[in-house]
């Protein structure tokens, strides 16, 4: 889902509007609404289209309260009959309408006071627009409170004396006619009235006395009410002020910087542009920097993020902290991102012969209805590679295109690559195991297990400088290698295997092994695992996956390190969904980036200018606050294509994986059968073929072991439970990779698989001989 853009008020200043996040319940969370602020009310509606026939609620700001919870969160709340808890997109943007709620409020609270006193004589001045028409709206409301207030006061006052001299002359009227000598009943009578009377006038004067005594006390009070309000309010004034203000520098900059760095090639020296442009951008960082308030991101669990103290922004070259020399470096790191697809070496800019265009779009998915459960239910506590499962939960590409599929954004080991600092191109590397994940988040289909021997290419030498390649090499536990060698300075490798649990709500599949990235101009040497991907609501609802676990990315030859967290996603948590945090830290421990974003949409990182322990944490542990610049982004995922929902959510790339080419090897998945057929939208087909392919692999594998048997003598008694070892452990089997080769790596002490070469030299030679029959 896209971002909402920010809301803008209408011309005359009345009416506001934009979309917001309501808090619904605890099992939607927030959800998008279209919010209206009109009139002294604020309404919600589901869509903009309902504004005309259905409003879901409204508020009257007159009698309503505004909190402010957190950077993006804030609650209105009319005393416990109502009560919105709402989320922005921004910072900024809940600044917005909290500046808005607070304006139309207090234009509420003015009406309904005027509306109230309408008799009194109390003018005040009309709203006026612009910066101050908030502050001088108020102060109008003061002021004639004031008046108000005195105009009683006067009221009063006169009751006071007229109750008194009408009280006086009453009691003397009753004592002439106390005087007056009439009959017995008559006088007991007028006795009777003269007491009454001075008891009126003594309850009239303690009345009066206890008014009066209120008003001093009220009056008193007041002048301090006021004084506090006066100084709330410059104080607005002044925010509200400098935000314009920031805002209008940054514009400002933003336009200065491109004007600058936009200069015919035949005006300027290359050596003197470089350098100037350096400045140029680290001018206009440090000024951006300093805006990095307003653009606050939400505190992860281990540590807090403040914007730094502004000094830190200023610091000549000369500083000796070192800060100059990373500044220096990641302006040198933007000059290399901005000349990347400019690079005359690039593929984009050999126009010698065009790039194959690739397919866009692949048949869509039949509507097929089966019930995953009726074939689950006596597979619980299974390895999921044991569970004989139908095309129908499939999707048409195997695991080992799935896993090709990690080089989508190998455009981040370009750029890291190409960085200066090992500290900056590990924030690069970060963001990559990042971005892998980004395309499971609606791909709830499984792989084809692939069957032993198969292998997949993904030539992109041409597009985008690099290719990889990938060979089943072992079947149970389902094992694959991977090898990836890019033209741009890096190589990437890895053996997955996959261990998975049914455990009847859920499904759990745990990566095993470890992921390998070598820069071959710094030598730097990073290494990592995957984390838990977990298929939820298994047995009723809507199939949907989380990502959760943390990963260690290691540079093995500095000792820095990044260390990421995945948070697990929760019904009763009010965090962002798909959460990511990390930190980056050198040898000795010391931070200097955090990392922060979701693994399905962007990932930013910040730099860090100094850090301490802050205050102990809810669960008793104590967090570290970490002062940053302004965050910049990293990465953020490429749009799915259109029609992605009827092509089992595919991105562009996973479209062009399955798609036929000439000159691959046999063993490729693009031939295997029982996955075209699917494809296409032949799934009976597909099933069958599924079967006999299995059926097939079953034989050769029983073919292989007689034949190892023979060769290593008379067979042995097998023990109790053998059948079951046999089951589990076929990769002791005696297969023997085609294009890799077993051994130990000399860092994390595993037994690997390791790319041996050969395969794109029999690819230019078009010589598969050696390559076996296992379609």
């Amino acid at each position: 889902m896209s971002e909402p853009k920010s809301p803008t008020p209408t011309p005359a200043g009345d009416t506001y509007k934009g979309w917001l996040f309501k808090w619904t319940n605890y099992i939607k969370g927030y959800q998008r609404r279209w919010f209206v602020l009109s009139n002294g009310l604020l309404s919600y509606y589901r869509t903009q289209a309902e504004m005309g026939h259905t409003c879901r609620g409204t508020i009257n700001l007159a009698t309503a309260n505004i909190a402010v919870e957190d950077s993006c969160n804030f609650v209105i709340s009319n005393g416990g009959a109502q009560t919105y808890h709402l989320k922005a997109s921004s910072e900024v943007e809940r600044q917005r309408w909290i500046t808005a709620l607070e304006l139309a409020k207090a234009k509420a609270v003015h009406n309904q006071a005027e509306s109230d006193d309408s008799g009194d004589e109390c003018p005040t001045s009309p709203p006026t627009s612009g910066q101050g028409g908030g502050a001088r709206n108020s102060n109008s409301e003061v002021q004639s409170t004031l008046r108000t207030l005195g105009s009683k006061v006067e009221d009063l006052s006169t009751c006071n004396d007229l109750i008194a001299k009408h009280g006086s002359a009453l009691q003397r009227s009753l004592s002439e006619l106390e005087g007056v000598r009439l009959g017995g009943d008559t006088e007991g009578k007028i006795r009777q009235v003269t007491e009454r009377a001075t008891l009126f006038r003594i309850t009239s004067n303690a009345m009066i006395n206890a008014c009066r005594d209120f008003l001093a006390l009220a009056q008193a009070h007041s002048k301090r009410w006021q004084k506090a309000l006066s100084s709330e309010r410059d104080q607005r004034i002044r925010l509200e002020e400098t935000l314009e203000q920031l805002a209008k520098q940054h514009n400002h900059l933003e336009r200065a910087f491109r004007g600058a760095t936009v200069l015919p090639s035949s005006q300027s020296n290359p050596a003197l542009d470089s350098k100037s442009s350096g400045s140029a951008k680290g001018d206009a960082s440090d000024e951006d920097d300093e805006n990095e308030f307003f653009d606050a991101m939400e505190d992860p669990a281990e540590f807090i993020t403040v914007p730094a103290d502004p000094k830190y922004h200023r610091r000549s070259g000369s500083n000796a902290s070192g800060f100059s020399t990373e500044t220096g470096m990641d302006d040198q790191s933007l000059c290399d991102e901005q000349s990347l697809g400019s690079n005359p070496e690039s593929p984009q800019s050999l126009e010698v012969e065009p790039v194959r265009k690739r397919r866009t779009k692949i048949p869509d998915k039949p509507n097929y209805s089966l019930n995953l459960w009726s074939i689950m239910k006596n597979c619980i506590g299974k390895e999921l590679s044991k569970i004989p499962m139908p095309v129908n939960f499939n999707e048409p590409i195997s695991m080992l295109q799935r896993l090709s599929e990690d080089l989508e954004y190998y455009e981040l080991l370009d750029k890291g690559a190409k960085c200066q600092s090992s500290l900056e191109q590990l924030c690069y590397v970060a963001a990559f195991t990042v971005s892998s994940y980004s395309t499971t988040v609606h791909r709830t289909g499984k792989p084809f297990n692939p069957l032993l021997g198969e292998t997949y290419e993904l030539d992109r030498l041409r597009e985008c400088g690099y290719r990889s390649l990938c060979e089943q090499v072992s079947h149970h536990p389902p094992a694959a290698a991977h090898h990836a060698i890019s033209e741009r300075g890096w190589t990437l490798r890895q053996e997955i295997s996959l261990a998975s649990k049914f455990r009847g709500k859920y499904l759990s599949i745990m990566p095993l092994g470890t992921i390998h990235c070598i820069f071959d101009k710094s030598n730097n040497h990073y290494s990592w695992k995957k984390v838990t991907t977990t298929v939820h609501n298994i047995i009723v609802g809507k199939l949907w996956i989380d990502q959760s676990g943390e990963i260690d990315v290691v540079n093995h030859r500095t000792g820095d390190r990044c260390h990421l967290k995945f948070a697990p996603y929760s019904y009763f948590s009010r965090d962002v969904a798909r959460k990511v945090t990390g930190v980056v830290t050198d040898k000795d421990g010391k931070a200097h980036y955090v990392l922060s974003g979701t693994w399905d949409e962007k990932i930013e990182f910040s730099r860090v200018m100094q850090s301490n322990k802050g205050e102990n944490g809810t669960e008793g542990k104590q967090k570290t606050v970490y002062q940053t610049l302004k965050a910049k982004e990293l990465w953020r995922k490429n749009p799915l294509p259109e029609g992605a929902e009827t092509m089992y959510y595919f991105s562009s790339l996973a479209l062009t994986l399955n798609e036929p080419e000439e000159g691959v090897a046999p063993t490729d998945s693009r031939r295997r059968p029982d996955q075209q057929l699917m494809e296409a939208g032949r799934w009976d087909e597909a099933n069958a073929e599924k079967q006999r392919l299995e059926e097939k692999q079953r034989s050769v594998r029983r073919e292989r072991e007689r034949e190892a048997q023979r060769a290593a003598g008379p067979p042995v008694e097998a023990p109790e439970g053998a059948e079951e070892a046999e089951e589990a452990g076929s990769h002791q089997d005696n297969y023997q990779a085609l294009w890799f080769e077993r051994v130990s790596n000399h860092i994390t002490g595993e037994s690997v698989h390791v790319y041996k070469g050969g395969y794109w030299e029999a690819k230019d030679h078009g010589n598969w001989d050696m390559c076996p029959e296992i379609y």
